[in-house]
């Protein structure tokens, strides 16, 4: 028995009703201490197609209500084994980039200061950046593990340095990112020049595409994480439209060719045996979903990476 306050009680609280906290936890007011915080961005101004991800926070916590404490795959209570907590919503500027970005910042440092690893969900992919320095703060440099349909590492969008299509670029530049260790996963569709691939190389980053999965499946994919990320401090940064639009259509920048949900909550399973010091999950946009299929799946992976978070004794 453990001292951890977890979620409401399902036998008593029906799952519709309780907190509107990520899987009815108990807010990081109502605790002493949390190991693992979850913090909303609803923070969209970066995006370059559709906009919406801003009401992302919400709909990924309205879809977490079904989670219950014993994750079976990992054989793992993970909020018996850590303190869990919502930290709620950082309040960012949805009309300054600038600004937002070191509100993220002061936010997560706040939240991290306290001792937790953060588990972030989104927003847009802008807020990668933020978290990322705050996280090299706190760690060094850090082996990123980028889940997503796109690089990311473009250089500007219309003359802006920051946005949700650059972030890893700068991330790189700043010397944030292990550029021994980090990847792409799942990456796939159209690319503006053969130089987004040769560029992506020279910030540090390796690429195993969508298409490889025909090949290799999600057991290459993890064996080539392992390799690449060894015992370094690593961050997860999930965008939801690494999965198919077919598993999460909610997002706003979709591409056909994507892996299922089944294959990506495998390989987060895996973060389970690598030093996974925080996560993020962004990009979902529910204006654009169906009966909570993108809210579930994030909610899902949320689950996951938490339990992956969760401390082992046995070895």
């Amino acid at each position: 028995m453990t001292d951890n306050q977890g979620p409401v009680d399902a036998t008593r609280i029906p799952r519709y009703g309780g907190p509107p906290t990520f899987a009815r936890l108990p807010r990081i007011d109502e605790v002493d201490r949390a190991d693992v915080a979850v913090i909303g961005v609803p923070f969209d101004s970066g995006v370059s197609y559709r906009p919406g991800a801003r009401f992302g926070p919400g709909h990924i916590r309205a879809s977490s209500k079904l989670l219950r404490p014993y994750n079976p795959v990992q054989d793992v209570e993970p909020f018996a084994l850590q303190q869990v907590a919502d930290a709620g919503d950082i309040a960012c500027n949805p009309f300054d980039i600038l600004e937002a970005v070191q509100q993220i910042d002061s936010g997560v440092r706040e939240v991290i200061g306290f001792g937790a690893k953060p588990l972030t969900i989104g927003g847009d992919h802008t807020i990668a950046l933020p978290l990322l320095r705050v996280m090299h703060e706190a760690h060094g440099p850090i082996a990123v593990v980028h889940f997503d349909a796109h690089l990311d590492t473009w250089d500007t969008y219309f003359g802006a340095p920051i946005t949700h299509g650059t972030p890893f670029r700068r991330a790189s530049e700043e010397g944030l990112i292990d550029q021994t260790g980090s990847l792409h996963v799942g990456i796939r569709g159209s690319l503006y020049s053969r130089e987004d691939l040769t560029d992506d190389q020279v910030l540090g980053f390796q690429v195993i595409g969508a298409h490889q999965f025909d090949d290799h499946g999600w057991r290459g994919a993890v064996d080539r994480i392992k390799a690449r990320v060894g015992d370094r401090p690593t961050y997860v940064s999930l965008d939801i439209d690494v999965l198919d639009p077919a598993f999460a259509p909610g997002t706003g920048t979709p591409e056909a060719g994507g892996i299922t949900s089944r294959e990506l909550l495998q390989m987060l399973r895996a973060f389970a045996e690598l030093n996974l010091v925080g996560a993020d999950i962004v990009e979902v946009a529910p204006a654009y979903d169906h009966a909570e299929v993108t809210g579930i799946a994030a909610a899902h992976a949320a689950y996951e990476l938490i339990s992956a978070m969760a401390p082992r004794t046995d070895g």
